[in-house]
């Protein structure tokens, strides 16, 4: 719904402008419209396609706003030479005269010095955001998110005198929106793109198999494939070896054919599987990252040999995990861009405040050192909880300064950009004006975004923020992106805490009660609150199970009300959150006979999880898909365990509860035995199980059960289970140990 409110002090420019177009010639230099008609056209000067996008929204808005269609004009059409009163977008005609060497692209000029408004671009889309920019600042037109805007209903529109050069810090700027899909004039407005318009065929990161399928060539040419433990691994999620002369020219065939495929795109990634530790290490490919200090020279010398081979395009490729720090002698060719992600950093404090960012900065110093092409992924999501609380605005505008300051050109600001997502709105219109740039006011920019979009409630907003921030901050708590509500309950979302940020929500929905619209915003960034209540609460031993059953019945309303689609990038379901929520963390109609019981481990679990195991897996407290609480897990193994009743007790069932997510490298195991016994030492078969092997991306809970034909008394339950071990070819872990996770052992 288009909302077309706006608070009066975010009026007032727009008053003053339409004041001062009474005062004087030199005050109102363009008229667009007069008494709802149009009183101005638009000159398209040259055929260039964004100039015609420019021409459209231009138009659009101002018939929004006044009724008043502006026609559109093409210059061959022209029936009287642009001038005064005119508006003018494009590079040609007489406009070409105001091209400046210092517009860069996607920047714009805007001037009314000789009575014609006039749009210059920068090349790309830099006249689209010049229309953008003259709506949002004399026009008084503001874009918030999926098809709502704010502007100010006039049967006039008049323009003062203006000059305005701006270029971007960035040349290409990404980020995610759910609104994007749906809105194409919101991406324009947030001066955003995405890979698809600028990247030949598509091809961006991870591109390895996609340029070369393994099902097509590994069987064939496992001599293309990454080497390292004795063996080669063609796979799909494997990497390449990248010395090797037969696999560079069919790469090269292949590039070759993509470039002809799509003639107007010069860019392309050739970068990398997703996953780690998984780079070749034959002899020739150990020799280069050898003398060059890590797997990057390997990499970068395969890439300058295709930028070499094709001077004309440019080539993109990850500086990710094991890639991440530059080589100390290659230096990358001009046309070879590399896109440095810092995915391991933290996200509590700015890239330079801890030991995560400063190992990110000092390889983003390296690589400015040797090349101004660089593309900075950054993350601030959440992968495992997009609706959790991620207080990471004060961070952004320092950490955007960073790698403009080093040398960046090209930026994706990776956020939660999910539908209920935290602050999703709020999220994406800031980096999109820091993104721009970077010397932007955060601050003034988040009040000016809550003000307009949230109305009266803006205050108790801007509050939770700076009081969240402030908490977490205190806390000493890290901020990732594999996070969990639960990792922070004791710090920013502990009691006492939680119950002040509910307070300002109440506040903010009171204050905009009586505005259905305005409401509904709020209530849908209340969202994280409430699934972070959710979260902490199946954790508690002791819990109010009238009062759980109510929050849930509310957070299950409101995620289907406005239709959040995931919880995860898993793509994992609020409701079916919901409908597991109820059968696995409520009340059980019958107690585990193994609650509070004993275990003795033959196999004891990995690292940590050893000590938490002791109790963990028989306290009836079932995990969730973080693992950050209550989940025991073994890596690269087998295992075996005993859990001691305490005495001797008839069982009908016994089951046990595995993880499986593939995004942390946790796999199901590929077999469990159960066995029983009266005195610990001799057991008997009870049951044995085999799974099958699951691909699939989602988060699950699977319980391998076995139930006794009759009932049998047993004092001692030996679990057997036998590890996948290995991640297997298809996984982006290949040739690598993987883990799996059991959380709890039910016995009835």
């Amino acid at each position: 719904m288009n909302n077309f409110r706006i608070p009066f002090f975010r009026l007032l420019p727009v008053f003053v402008c339409a004041l001062c177009c009474t005062a004087g010639p030199a005050a109102a230099q363009i008229r667009l419209a007069a008494k709802h008609k149009p009183a101005a056209r638009i000159v398209l000067t040259t055929p260039d396609p964004a100039d015609s996008v420019a021409a459209s929204l231009l138009q659009r808005f101002v018939r929004r706003i006044s009724d008043a269609e502006l026609p559109i004009v093409a210059a061959d059409d022209l029936r009287r030479a642009p001038g005064a009163g005119d508006v003018l977008i494009g590079n040609g005609l007489s406009n070409a005269a105001f091209a400046s060497d210092s517009l860069r692209e996607d920047g714009f000029l805007l001037s009314t010095r000789d009575g014609a408004l006039r749009i210059v671009s920068g090349g790309d889309k830099g006249s689209v955001y010049g229309v953008a920019t003259l709506l949002e600042r004399w026009l008084g037109v503001q874009y918030w998110g999926e098809n709502e805007y704010t502007l100010v209903r006039s049967a006039d529109v008049r323009l003062p005198r203006l000059h305005l050069v701006e270029n971007p810090a960035f040349r290409y700027r990404q980020s995610q929106f759910y609104g994007m899909r749906n809105d194409p004039d919101y991406k324009l407005w947030m001066r955003l793109e995405e890979p698809q318009e600028v990247f030949a065929g598509s091809y961006w990161v991870h591109t390895f198999d996609r340029l070369l399928p393994s099902a097509r060539y590994g069987a064939e040419h496992p001599e293309y494939y990454s080497f390292f433990d004795g063996k080669r691994h063609p796979g799909k999620a494997s990497q390449w070896c990248l010395t090797n002369p037969e696999l560079f020219e069919v790469v090269a065939q292949r590039l070759d054919s993509i470039f002809r495929a799509h003639p107007d795109r010069r860019i392309v990634s050739v970068s990398q599987n997703d996953g780690n530790y998984t780079n070749c290490r034959c002899d020739a490919c150990r020799a280069i990252d050898e003398r060059e200090g890590g797997p990057s020279g390997s990499l970068i010398h395969f890439l300058n040999k295709l930028a070499a081979r094709f001077p004309d395009k440019e080539f993109s490729t990850l500086a990710y995990l094991y890639t991440m720090t530059p080589p100390k002698h290659v230096v990358p060719l001009p046309n070879v861009n590399i896109m440095l992600c810092d995915i391991d950093c933290d996200r509590e404090v700015s890239l330079t405040e801890n030991a995560s960012g400063r190992a990110f900065m000092a390889a983003m110093e390296g690589w400015s050192a040797k090349t101004r092409n660089i593309f900075v992924w950054d993350y601030g999501i959440n992968f495992d909880n997009y609706l959790a609380p991620f207080p990471n605005f004060h961070i952004l505008a320092d950490n955007i300064r960073l790698f403009r300051d080093h040398g960046a050109n090209m930026h994706f600001s990776q956020i939660a950009g999910s539908r209920g997502g935290d602050f999703a709105e709020l999220r994406t219109w800031l980096v999109s004006k820091l993104m721009w740039n970077p010397d932007a006011d955060t601050d003034e920019l988040m009040r000016t975004f809550l003000d307009g979009y949230y109305g009266a409630a803006a205050p108790h907003l801007y509050r939770y923020i700076q009081t969240i921030t402030g908490a977490l901050i205190g806390s000493g708590q890290r901020l990732w992106i594999y996070d969990s509500p639960v990792s922070h309950k004791g710090g920013m979302l502990k009691p006492a805490l939680m119950r002040r940020y509910g307070e300002l929500f109440d506040r903010a929905e009171e204050a905009v009660a009586g505005d259905s619209l305005l409401l509904a915003r709020v209530q849908r960034a209340r969202l994280p609150l409430l699934y972070s209540e959710l979260e902490i609460a199946r954790t508690e031993p002791e819990k109010d199970f009238d009062e759980l059953t109510r929050k849930l019945d509310y957070f299950e309303r409101q995620v289907k009300r406005f239709g959040v689609p995931t919880l995860n990038e898993r793509s994992n379901s609020p409701v079916e959150y919901c409908a597991l929520f109820r059968t696995r963390y409520m009340p059980r109609a019958e107690r585990s006979l193994a609650r509070g019981a004993a275990v003795r481990f033959e196999t004891e679990p990995t690292g940590k999880y050893a000590a938490l195991g002791r109790t963990a897996l028989t306290d009836e407290l079932f995990g969730g898909s973080s693992f950050v609480e209550s989940w025991i897990g073994w890596e690269g193994c087998d295992a075996a365990f005993v859990i001691d009743l305490g005495e001797r007790k008839e069982l009908r069932s016994v089951e046990a509860d595995f993880l499986h997510q593939l995004g942390q490298w946790i796999l199901l195991p590929t077999r469990v035995v159960y066995s029983v016994s009266d005195d610990g030492e001799r057991f008997v078969e009870a049951g044995a199980y085999d799974l099958a092997e699951d691909r699939s991306a989602s988060v699950k809970f699977v319980g391998v059960k076995h139930a006794f034909a009759t009932p049998t008394a047993a004092r001692y339950i030996r679990v057997e289970v036998t590890g996948t071990k290995t991640c297997p070819h298809w996984h982006y872990g290949v040739g690598h140990p993987c883990w799996f996770f059991i959380d709890e052992v039910t016995v009835l």
